[in-house]
């Protein structure tokens, strides 16, 4: 007998969303197509590097990545990332390969390559999205925060030729105990861009992220409400990355906006690495197969690690009998960097900090 929903326990029609099941089926694919980039932002996850690693996918490695990810049905979006995808030469053709077969995204780097002739070809290439990290409302700001100078107005530019061929915007933001009093300036700045979204990252503490400053629990609590009343007069899609807890506070406004993600490392997500390993997360560096060696729909549905993820009974401490631990299910890269074991409970998350109300806890 499955426990009701309310619990959180059985099998959660929240892991079945719009006709996806996430025990079969993510909803996102993201390949690092290279660690290469030109670039070196302070919260990199990858700690890219200058150069291309002599052992990355290959074109037609990268194109058979492609046909196993349209072997899920429904396909994924897949999300061509990096380092820069853009240090890859065959990058369009990968694109030209991919657009066929699957909805696709890119989320190139702020460089001098990224210009007006780069995102026209990505519109006619039929390239769904383009991903563009804004992390200050000011020049200074952001450019200050990504140590790279120019970088602010390297995103404007992009966005206005990204307009001009109907290519749509989403601009990426991490949270740190830095950018958190800006969230509101940025937010304004996420507007006149013109984007269809804006994703929303709580640092995890690896690459060269773990130098950074995040927030703590009760700090996060309260700009994740921020989050979710701005989303409710936002002309864009708001949703967070290793936040998962912003989709209880969520519930708890009924006459709020109804999309708010609804995937996590692992369970609807999934990511491919360079030298082809598959991870929960990009942030979330435990391999749990290589699609060299096994097709990443066989990975995706029968890894011990990703099973593990999407159990959410199995999970340890508080988040493991939270009432919402089915809807939610706290960050599982942020518990792994922070104890080591991804099954343990997200520390950012203020109910873990203080404890699960009594009245709350599941049987």
């Amino acid at each position: 007998m499955t426990r009701a929903n309310a619990d959180g326990g059985g099998k959660p029609d929240a892991a079945i969303t719009r006709g996806r099941d996430y025990d079969e089926t993510p909803l996102i694919v993201t390949w690092e197509v290279t660690q290469a980039c030109s670039l070196a932002c302070d919260h990199c996850r990858a700690d890219a590097v200058e150069q291309r690693h002599p052992d990355e996918l290959s074109t037609a490695e990268g194109k058979r990545l492609i046909d196993q990810v349209a072997a899920f049905d429904p396909a994924p979006v897949l999300v061509f990332s990096g380092g820069d995808p853009l240090e890859r030469p065959d990058l369009f053709d990968l694109l030209d390969y991919a657009t066929e077969r699957v909805p696709t995204a890119v989320t190139p780097a702020p460089t001098a390559a990224l210009d007006r002739e780069t995102v026209t070809r990505f519109a006619d290439l039929g390239v769904r999205r383009m991903a563009l990290s804004l992390d200050g409302a000011t020049p200074a700001r952001h450019d200050g925060f990504r140590g790279e100078s120019g970088s602010f107005a390297a995103v404007q530019q992009a966005a206005a030729w990204a307009a001009d061929v109907d290519l749509d915007v989403q601009v990426n933001t991490t949270v740190t105990a830095t950018t958190a009093p800006e969230l509101s300036a940025i937010a304004d700045r996420v507007a006149e861009l013109g984007a269809v979204m804006w994703e929303v990252f709580f640092l995890v503490p690896t690459g060269r992220g773990a130098t950074l400053k995040g927030l703590d629990p009760a700090r996060a609590e309260s700009v994740l409400q921020w989050l979710h009343r701005h989303a409710r007069e936002a002309p864009y899609r708001v949703i967070t990355v290793e936040a998962p807890h912003y989709r209880r506070i969520a519930a708890a406004e009924r006459d709020g906006p109804a999309r708010v993600g609804s995937t996590r490392a692992g369970r609807g997500f999934v990511f491919v690495s360079h030298t082809g390993e598959v991870y929960p997360s990009g942030f979330l560096p435990v391999a749990a197969g290589d699609v060299r060696e096994t097709p990443l729909p066989e990975v995706y549905r029968e890894a011990d690690l990703l099973c593990a993820l999407r159990d959410a009974d199995g999970f340890d401490g508080p988040c493991g009998r939270c009432p919402h631990r089915r809807q939610c299910g706290g960050s599982r890269s942020r518990a792994y960097a922070v104890t080591g074991d991804p099954l343990a409970s997200d520390p950012l998350c203020e109910w873990v900090a203080e404890g699960i109300p009594r009245a709350a806890e599941s049987d």
